[in-house]
């Protein structure tokens, strides 16, 4: 297992500074951020630390080398639009994207790329699926041309006003991704598995790992407190975040020893990369490098650095 760092917290890094701050760090790899240029319409989106639009043999040349000069991995390249949204427009702008990324992935030698399913959170989960099936089996078919491991994070994306009612990412639960690849069976469509989602949910985020061995292609490292007191003044049904609030690893629910040993038991040799969204981190960027350093140091002592 290989312990990284997701760049899209670093978000006023260049890529040279991701990767120098990732080796200083000791991260040994980046799921590297390639958001399209331009206004984000979320916290934590719109990050570009590599402009695949813009990206030619130079470039490609130039990033790997730069990247193995400081002995960093690229553990994948993420964007993590909705390709399931109702306004058309929007959609085929994420599809196309996404297969650019496949594209670029290839081309770099990561062969691995992260992502949503996106959702229209106006239909019920049977609508969903047809949407799914209609427009992820090409996208699963482009990815096997270029033999890209497509991984999907299994965040709800239920947690704010414009997320409600139904949530923005299907891929919520082992009851969806057990359909999905029932669906699409192919060898490059898994998980960029994330435990904080199914804490969140009160679900049981370690057996989900020994059911999808196979399909777990990358993992973020996220923790998340839950407020108990908070639920009894909103109730279950409100937003989520009126009741929890992500954390650095080791400052909220998620047993990470249960979990990084689930991971050894399986014999997973990928990347877990650490996913910053906590807030107490984030005024500053002396902060969240602080937070960055400070996830380092609680998680290495589950992994052989």
């Amino acid at each position: 297992m290989k312990l990284g760092l997701v760049s899209a917290i670093l978000t006023e890094y260049t890529f040279e500074q991701v990767i120098d701050f990732a080796a200083e760090a000791g991260y040994k790899c980046v799921e590297i951020m390639t958001w399209p240029k331009g206004k984000a319409d979320r916290r934590y989106a719109g990050v570009t630390h590599i402009d695949i639009d813009h990206l030619d043999e130079l470039n490609i040349k130039y990033i790997k080398d730069y990247a193995a000069s400081k002995s960093v991995e690229l553990s994948a390249l993420g964007y993590y639009p909705n390709p399931l949204d109702p306004d058309q427009e929007k959609r085929e702008i994420y599809i196309q994207h996404i297969k650019k990324m496949i594209v670029a992935s290839s081309k770099l030698g990561i062969n691995q790329i992260n992502t949503f399913i996106g959702k229209d959170k106006n239909k019920t989960v049977e609508e969903n699926f047809e949407l799914f099936e209609k427009i992820w089996v090409p996208i699963i078919q482009f990815a096997d041309q270029y033999n890209v491991k497509v991984g999907i994070e299994n965040c709800p994306m239920y947690f704010t006003v414009d997320e409600w009612p139904g949530g923005c990412n299907l891929a919520s639960s082992p009851y969806i991704w057990k359909k999905m690849f029932e669906l699409i069976p192919s060898k490059n469509f898994g998980l960029n598995y994330d435990p904080s989602h199914l804490y969140l949910q009160r679900m049981d985020y370690i057996k989900p790992i020994y059911d999808f061995k196979d399909r777990i292609f990358h993992v973020h490292i996220k923790d998340i407190v839950i407020y108990e007191d908070k639920i009894n003044t909103y109730g279950a049904f409100t937003y989520p975040l009126n009741y929890c609030a992500p954390k650095i690893p080791g400052l909220g629910g998620i047993e990470w020893k249960k979990f990084v040993s689930a991971l050894y038991d399986i014999k997973y040799t990928g990347a877990a990369c650490v996913e910053i969204e906590d807030k107490t981190f984030e005024e500053s960027t002396e902060l969240i490098v602080g937070a960055c350093k400070m996830s380092f140091r609680y998680l290495s002592q589950f992994f052989d650095l």
